[in-house]
């Protein structure tokens, strides 16, 4: 028999949250493994090394986050039930998030692959597990053997009722409207931060930040505490040692020409004027050290080192940065819209050399996505996609899917706009593509802008237009120098890359990712005003072009409107198996949609399309009208008369004396089954039944004057004359033959 799992639990308390750390039941032969619990939700994280036979060149770590199904207790809605080989879009947000923060606390030297894997494996109703995964990740790392400078925790902060809480519920972040920040910090510093909130003040939002990190202090002695019980021995990678022959040759070779190239302000000039100095360099190493391959590989380090330095030394010394500007300057801004004629909206953002061509569509509810999660389905009903093609930085390759980055730069421009849509008033389901057509810093920022401005060309009734911009970090001893409107040279080169979009009333969403230690809370409320001023700067810009939505939908927009029918009417309107909506949208290629209450909302391609589909519409939901004249459909011949249907679901009793002005004997002699006849509504009385004449219809087309109460027959009556005593009996006075 086996022994029991020799596993190790620990738990702590972080706010009103319990969270469990447990190693030694699960994965035991990966590198390290954490079970991380909070309430019902568990998720597994794995992490594995692996030795390369050599170098790539980059750090090859891989982060996945998956969402198991059967975690909720639900099968998988699609066609083979299982979860789909590739990962769903907040799969993919979730594991950049895991990414983001522990990538840069890998020591240098360590380039074993790395492999980290979160499995949610218990699904509450009440905690999110990413979050949880996140702190799991860096727990699995710190008792591998892997050298990981963490502890990390992850955590989300909500603000409800002017207050600050921690690891908010489900139904808690529904109760947080104002909002929803995720971020990780080591012990002593921030290092990523993810959010959305609804137009607060940015020092609310430093404050947020603040908070957390004082409240999640126990779970980086929890982590402590476990790798002190079941940690492994640390490898001791060998850190790369600067050749300082290879250095000096470099910079006293081409320093003066790398600063001239590095002072270019056109990106592809500059790249050009870099790869000439670079290219200058390798054929003077390589004929320098013929005999010594190793130097020569040193060639690159060595000049991407020293451009690190000069572009640096530059902003610190000079407050200048690569294209001349000073550190709070925006780039150039030029906006279009209405460029594209057959869209519903478009736009052309420019800021320097980054460029997004941002296009909106209308759809109706019909397009809303629709997404399967632990939590069960839901609809969204705004999408924006983000497209970064390769020929907008110059380059060439193959098309793929999008990329987890694309994927996250949409996800954080949705985010950006979201709160500022309209709301039930607008039912139309909403797409914006951002294409974009030139990167050079920032393009996820130039997409808010140029979302916005194709919502407004499109008509869509937005309550503030939205802008976005990039900041960066050089930091140097003990100084924080702060860059707005980052190029991508320095992004690359710099400590940090801080995106901020929000209205001229406050923040809209945010993502930080730092790639030293830490920078201290004042600093960050630092970047945060001096982001707010480029900001209201730009949306200045933005209204110069467009600072209102348009009046009118496009052309080649939907057409909406909305009735509202009797409930009990929505079965005549769909019909049999769906024939009569089905004929309805073949007719006008609308898109209806009704709902239980008797609310049908219409999408049609145009305006004639509209009327006609709301006229088709109607026609099911009329109800008969006393004095009125109608053409119906003999449904049914009886023996006193004939059932005929005046309008969809309403049929009428024509009884064998209203059939005529002169006296018929058999109804067969004047009606036949399925013959259309113009007949008036008498009377509606009570259980429905409606009282019809073809005769008063006769009388009028003589010229004879109709009263209906001559042909509304006293209770107990029985004539079959108007106002006479047949009462609708059979010809020998009873209630028909058998």
């Amino acid at each position: 028999m086996l022994k029991p799992f020799d596993k190790t639990s620990l738990t702590t308390k972080v706010g009103n949250v319990e969270i469990t750390l447990e190693t030694g039941k699960f994965a035991n032969q990966a590198s390290g493994a954490v079970w991380i619990q909070s309430g019902n939700t568990v998720v597994l994280v794995t992490a594995v090394n692996q030795p390369l036979a050599e170098d790539r060149g980059f750090f090859p770590l891989t982060c996945n986050y998956q969402e198991m199904l059967y975690a909720a207790g639900r099968v998988p809605g699609n066609y083979f039930r299982r979860e789909v080989g590739r990962p769903s879009e907040r799969e993919t947000l979730v594991s950049r998030l895991i990414d983001r923060p522990i990538r840069p606390l890998f020591q240098k030297g360590f380039r074993d692959e790395v492999q980290i894997i979160a499995t949610v494996l218990s699904a509450g109703k009440s905690t999110n597990p990413d979050v949880l995964a996140l702190t799991g990740a860096s727990a699995a790392l710190q008792i591998s053997p892997m050298p990981f400078l963490g502890p990390v925790v992850g955590t989300r902060v909500a603000y409800v009722d002017k207050k600050f809480v921690l690891y908010p519920t489900y139904q808690g972040m529904e109760d947080s409207t104002d909002l929803n920040l995720v971020f990780a910090a080591t012990r002593d510093a921030v290092v990523m931060v993810e959010g959305g909130a609804r137009f607060l003040p940015e020092s609310l939002i430093a404050d947020a930040l603040e908070w957390g990190h004082e409240q999640i202090q126990p779970l980086f002695d929890l982590q402590d505490e476990l790798r002190s019980l079941v940690g492994k021995p640390k490898i001791e990678p060998v850190a790369p040692v600067e050749d300082e022959e290879v250095a000096s040759f470099v910079e006293e070779l081409v320093s003066d020409e790398f600063k001239a190239a590095l002072t270019t302000s056109e990106k592809m000039a500059r790249k050009a004027a870099k790869e000439k100095v670079k290219e200058k360099v390798k054929l003077a190493a390589a004929e320098k050290w013929a005999d010594a391959p190793e130097k020569v590989k040193q060639v690159g380090d060595a000049l991407g080192k020293l451009e690190k330095k000069i572009v640096r030394k530059r902003i610190v010394e000079e407050g200048l940065r690569i294209d001349g500007r000073d550190l709070t300057t925006v780039r150039p801004l030029s906006i279009e819209v209405g460029l594209l004629p057959m869209t519903h909206g478009s736009a052309l953002f420019r800021r320097g050399e980054t460029s997004a061509c941002c296009i909106a569509t209308l759809g109706s509810s019909r397009d809303e996505q629709r997404i399967e999660t632990l939590t069960g389905e839901i609809n969204k009903s705004f999408m924006l996609h983000y497209n970064f093609p390769p020929y907008c930085v110059g380059e060439a390759r193959m098309l793929r899917g999008p990329s987890r980055r694309e994927v996250g730069h949409g996800a954080l421009a949705e985010r950006a706009i979201s709160p500022v849509l309209p709301g039930a008033e607008f039912p139309f389901t909403l797409r914006v593509v951002s294409e974009i057509m030139e990167s050079n810093g920032s393009s996820s920022m130039a997409s808010v802008c140029g979302a916005t401005m194709a919502l407004m060309d499109a008509g869509v009734p937005i309550k503030a237009p939205v802008a976005g911009i990039a900041m960066g970090l050089c930091k140097e001893g003990d100084e924080f120098y702060v860059l707005t409107d980052i190029l991508g040279d320095e992004d690359a080169l710099g400590d940090m890359d801080f995106k901020c979009a929000g209205t001229s009333d406050g923040v809209t969403a945010i993502q930080m990712d730092i790639k030293i230690t830490g920078i201290p809370s004042e600093v960050l409320r630092r970047a945060l005003a001096q982001a707010r001023d480029a900001r209201l700067h730009i949306l200045g810009e933005m209204a110069q072009c467009l600072d209102t939505p348009r009046a009118e939908l496009s052309a080649y927009a939907p057409q909406m409107c909305e009735l509202t029918i009797n409930p009990e009417k929505i079965r005549s309107v769909i019909g049999p198996g769906g024939k009569n909506i089905k004929a309805i949208t073949a007719e006008t290629q609308a898109d209806i949609d009704i709902e239980d209450s008797g609310r049908v909302m219409i999408f049609a391609p145009n305006q004639e399309s509209l009327e006609k589909a709301k006229e088709m519409v109607l026609y099911y939901d009329q109800t008969p009208v006393p004095g009125r004249n109608y053409v119906g459909t003999v449904r049914k011949l009886l023996e006193v008369g004939a059932l005929v249907e005046i309008l969809p679901g309403a049929e009428g009793m024509l009884h064998v004396s209203q059939i005529d002005v002169e006296r018929v004997e058999n109804v067969s002699d004047v009606l036949q089954l399925g013959q259309e006849v113009t007949v008036k509504v008498i009377s509606l009385e009570p259980g429905g039944r409606i009282r019809l004449s073809r005769k008063a219809w006769l009388m009028e087309q003589a010229g004879q004057e109709v009263n209906l109460d001559d042909f509304k027959r006293p209770a107990g009556s029985g004539d079959r004359r108007p106002g006479g005593r047949d009462g609708g009996r059979g010809r020998d006075g009873g209630r028909g033959r058998r």
